[in-house]
C-alpha cells in the first residue's frame, strides 16, 4: 500500500526526493536591490527597436500637440496679442509644462512593465515575420497599380455613359465631353 501512495503522489513522481521534503526555491527578489524607480528601463536589452519606434511616435504626437497649443489656442483667447503680453507669457509657460508633462507620461507608459512586456512581445513577433523579397514586392506593386488604372478607366467610361443618359433625359444642362 505504501508503494502505491508513493507512485500517486505528484511531489514524489519523477524524483528521488521524499514527498515530505521541502522543494528548493529560488530566493531572488522580483527587483534587484537598489534598482527601480521612475527612470529605470524595464528589461532594457529587449525590444529596443519597438520601444524606439514607439518613442518616436510619441515624440511626434507630443510635438504636434505642443505646436497646436502654441500656435492656435492663443488666437482664440488672446486677441489682439499685443494687449496681453503677460497672459501670453503665462500661456507659453503652460505650453512648456504641457510638453514636459506629456513627455514624462510617454516615458512612463513606454517603460511600465506591462506595456514594456507588450512591446518586447511585439518585437519578438516581428522577428518571426516572413518579409517579401524585392522582386515579389515590385510584382505586387505593378499588379495593384495596373488594377487601379483599370478600375479608374472603367469608372470613367461608366461616368460618361451616365452623363450622356442624364443629358438626353434633360436632367443635366451641359453636354458631356466631346459633344
Amino acid at each position: 500500500m505504501a508503494s502505491v501512495a508513493k507512485d500517486k503522489d505528484p511531489k514524489f513522481m519523477g524524483s528521488d526526493v521524499p514527498p515530505d521534503a521541502e522543494e528548493p526555491r529560488e530566493d531572488r527578489p522580483s527587483r534587484p536591490a537598489g534598482k527601480g524607480g521612475f527612470f529605470t528601463i524595464h528589461k532594457p536589452s529587449q525590444g529596443r527597436p519597438t520601444r524606439i519606434a514607439t518613442g518616436c511616435g510619441a515624440a511626434l504626437l507630443i510635438g504636434l500637440t505642443v505646436h497646436f497649443l502654441y500656435t492656435q489656442v492663443p488666437t482664440w483667447f488672446f486677441t489682439p496679442a499685443e494687449q496681453f503680453p503677460t497672459a501670453l507669457k503665462v500661456w507659453n509657460g503652460i505650453v512648456v509644462a504641457s510638453a514636459l508633462g506629456l513627455t514624462i507620461l510617454a516615458w512612463r507608459l513606454i517603460n511600465k512593465p506591462d506595456h514594456a512586456e507588450f512591446l518586447i512581445a511585439t518585437d519578438s513577433e516581428m522577428k518571426k515575420v516572413n518579409w517579401t523579397s524585392r522582386k515579389e514586392l515590385w510584382g505586387s506593386t505593378k499588379v495593384v497599380i495596373g488594377f487601379m488604372l483599370f478600375i479608374a478607366a472603367v469608372l470613367f467610361v461608366v461616368d460618361l455613359v451616365f452623363h450622356w443618359i442624364f443629358y438626353l433625359m434633360s436632367v443635366l444642362k451641359f453636354a458631356p465631353l466631346g459633344a
